[in-house]
């Protein structure tokens, strides 16, 4: 194995303990345009919740209809943009709601 293989070898195998793996749930419009009630994301380690909705509108990019007006819940609780995602989190994406 020469340096570059170790190299590769020693990146891939910190890529898996860098990692965190979510639930995200999809309610509303989100679930008929993504056709799932729920998701699991695998991101990067420290990554935020807008960096899980950009990786979700990328493997499923008809979310991009509904990303100005969703709102996010982080673990049963409303959310920013800027939290920090930990492993087995639970991110909801809410789309409006209409009615009368």
């Amino acid at each position: 194995m020469d340096t570059a293989e170790r190299e590769l070898g020693a990146e891939n195998a910190g890529s898996e303990s860098s990692s965190v793996e979510i639930k995200v749930l999809f309610f509303a419009r989100a679930r008929d345009l993504t056709g799932m009630t729920e998701f699991s994301l695998k991101i990067s380690a420290g990554s935020n919740t807008q960096e899980c909705l950009k990786e979700l509108i990328a493997k499923f990019p008809s979310l991009e209809e509904i990303s100005a007006c969703m709102v996010l819940a982080l673990n049963e609780e409303y959310t920013t943009e800027s939290t920090i995602v930990k492993d087995k989190d639970e991110l909801a994406i809410i789309p409006p709601i209409s009615g009368g």
